[in-house]
């Protein structure tokens, strides 16, 4: 292997030595609709691609492969253009090209190992600005300029091309130019495929005149020489935006497939094109009746004098708005909508815009839609729900999932707090590759006017996917707001392992009856008031699954956690398993004393302190490293009731 990385320095010390012109790099990413790691990955690396100081080096591509399977919609990214990019990553026995891609996410850098320019692995978790640099930092024996034209009906691009050799230049096997046409940001309202991503960027759509055959050059160049050529590229159907239209143009050598150079076109606008920004409504309202409003954008070349903005309530059309003026090129405008009203729970409002003047010659960008929340009535506490109904969310309950992701809030019937069985709300970070995205699950809107020290309580089970130190961020908050969401206060948070009640595991988490734990949270700061909402917000960061049950928000003392531990206090052990050091943080919603006792398998008390409790969180160092190794419970006993964790010592 030292020997081959050897012989390929000096080839490019050679090149370099004799090269005249600046690099752009080619970055091809071989990623896929139904690989989770490709969706956890792909937001990082979009960001790096474009950053500011990257745009100039390095050019994206991007292949969407059916690793581990191909998605199961015809529409895919990958069974649109399934031929070309099967050629693209498969093994030449295979029939492909020669890359032999067998994992995703993977990519090539200028046709070659990312490895060649420094990166760990071709992972593109790894790529980073140094392996960039490196790629960037050969010159090239060639120059590529490309100049775009619609034609006029916007149904073809015409690309002329001109490649100039700046050095002396022989190619090892068939040297050809190949043209990519891709969409740079295609925003899908329901995932294509199985790993949560509905963003995808820089995608890989048709080639032209195609991937295998491209445009051949010839083989031997001298400095000066010049090929010109058009290719004329009929838009397929399946293009979502025309607005996002782009080019990527190299030159590869397919006897080494080194990737010379490389050029982008970038997207050109259309003479008319409104597009449908967004709809502008609270997340959170409090009110059955709303006017909405609505922001378009003008993203066209010529002027725009009027259009029709038809408005959707769930599947209940609107009456149209109709807007006349002058929308300059590249000017918004926010319109207001009629009075709608609707009812309590979960909503989807959207809005189609027709009747362009001039005609429309985009209409994929002209619709948007939003979800929002009605809570217009403060229901009496207290609020105890054991998820044992089928329906969800329950009655008067809601949930805000603003991507439309399938892996979001759901019910299982078949799990329940502590070996019940009866149900539970489930949240899928174990399906949900969409790092960052938020779901809400709302309780109903709450009037606690008679509640002079309200106190939430639930129980929940949740692990992580990925062992330490690069344990998942998988976060639960609870948060409460008194001015219909306008503002909201947390009032519970935990992350990651602080959230685990279980050890790691790679299959779908589904708990057992000792892994949970309860959870106490303090809400006297909302006594007695009238119009309290709260919602537990899931952010994923593509974990395993987690499960809440046994939500109550109601008078201090809760009876509706397990009952063998129904006090005011909950806690929690960790690091679980331990290896001597184990810290206890114990919520109390009332001042006094507690015990904490130890016992080890055989009945022996082997640990017992007395502590003092405040309102809040009590952390409580427990030193575990006389213990054997072995299964402990820790009990704390209060004068309102004990509770029971378990503790593995391993040393």
């Amino acid at each position: 292997m030292k020997k081959n990385l050897l012989t390929l320095g000096l080839m490019i010390a050679g090149v370099v030595a004799v090269a005249q012109s600046p690099r752009m790099s080619l970055y091809e990413e071989f990623t896929g609709e139904t690989c989770p790691p490709c969706a956890a990955t792909n937001p990082g690396l979009n960001l790096l691609l474009l950053s500011p100081t990257n745009v100039t080096k390095i050019i994206p591509l991007k292949w969407q492969v059916p690793i581990p399977s191909a998605p199961s919609p015809t529409w895919s990214l990958y069974k649109t253009n399934q031929a070309e990019i099967d050629w693209r990553y498969k093994t030449v026995a295979a029939g492909g090209y020669g890359y032999g891609i067998n994992s995703a996410p993977s990519s090539r850098i200028d046709g070659q190992n990312a490895t060649v320019f420094g990166a760990a692995s071709d992972h593109p978790g790894n790529l980073n600005n140094t392996v960039i640099n490196t790629a960037s930092s050969y010159t090239s024996a060639f120059t590529i300029a490309m100049a775009r034209q619609w034609d006029p009906t916007y149904s073809s691009v015409t690309l002329t091309v001109n490649i100039t050799a700046s050095a002396t230049f022989t190619s090892v096997g068939s040297l050809i130019f190949r043209l990519v046409m891709t969409e740079r940001n295609i925003q899908f309202a329901i995932q294509p495929g199985t790993n949560g991503e509905t963003y995808f960027q820089d995608v890989a759509v048709k080639s032209f005149p195609s991937i295998q055959a491209g445009t051949p050059m010839a083989s031997t160049w001298t400095v000066g020489q010049n090929q010109t050529f058009t290719i004329n590229c009929v838009l397929p159907s399946y293009i979502r935006d025309k607005s996002e239209v782009a080019f990527v143009g190299f030159i590869q050598d397919d006897g080494n497939k080194k990737v010379a150079q490389a050029a982008m076109a970038q997207p050109a606008g259309l003479a008319n094109d409104a597009k449908a920004i967004t709809a502008n409504i609270n997340p959170v309202v409090c009110s059955t009746t709303l006017i909405p409003t609505v922001t378009v954008k003008n993203i066209g070349s010529n002027a725009i004098t009027s259009f029709t903005v038809s408005p959707t309530l769930d599947a209940t059309i609107g009456t149209d708005v109709i807007f006349t003026g002058n929308l300059a090129a590249g000017a918004s405008t926010t319109i207001p909508m009629n009075l709608l009203t609707t009812t309590a729970g979960s909503h989807t409002f959207s809005y189609n815009i027709t009747a362009v003047s001039g005609g429309e010659n985009n209409l994929a960008n002209n619709k948007a839609k939003v979800s929002f929340v009605c809570s217009p009535t403060y229901f009496a506490g207290p609020v105890t729900e054991p998820f044992t109904a089928v329906t969800f969310p329950p009655s008067n309950w809601a949930m805000y999932n603003p991507d439309a992701g399938t892996a979001t809030w759901s019910r299982n019937g078949a799990v329940g707090a502590y070996g019940s069985n009866t149900g539970a709300s489930k949240y899928d970070f174990y399906n949900n590759g969409v790092t960052g995205d938020a779901d809400d699950l709302y309780l109903p809107p709450s009037d606690l006017s008679a509640m002079a020290a309200p106190v939430l309580g639930f129980d929940v089970a949740y692990t992580y996917y990925t062992a330490a130190p690069n344990n998942e961020n998988d976060k639960l908050e609870v948060k409460a707001s008194t001015d219909c969401g306008n503002n909201w206060t947390t009032v519970f948070s935990q992350a990651g392992t602080a959230l685990a009640t279980a050890p790691l595991t790679t299959a779908a988490f589904v708990p057992t009856a000792t892994q949970w734990k309860s959870v106490l949270v303090n809400m006297s700061a909302y006594a007695n008031n009238p119009n309290v909402l709260v919602k537990f917000v899931a952010t994923s960061d593509y974990g395993n699954n987690m499960y809440v049950d046994n939500i109550n928000l109601t008078q201090s003392n809760p009876t509706a956690i397990k009952t063998n531990a129904a006090s005011e206090m909950s806690f929690e052990v960790y690091p679980n398993p331990s290896k001597g050091e184990t810290n206890l943080n114990i919520t109390s919603v009332a001042e006094g004393k507690a015990n904490v006792v130890v016992v080890n398998t055989l009945g022996q008390v082997v640990f017992t302190k007395q502590v003092e409790l405040n309102v809040g969180v009590n952390a409580i160092q427990l030193d575990a490293s006389q213990f054997a190794n072995g299964l402990y419970n820790v009990m704390i006993e209060s004068k309102n009731g004990s509770m029971v964790k378990k503790l593995t010592v391993t040393k």
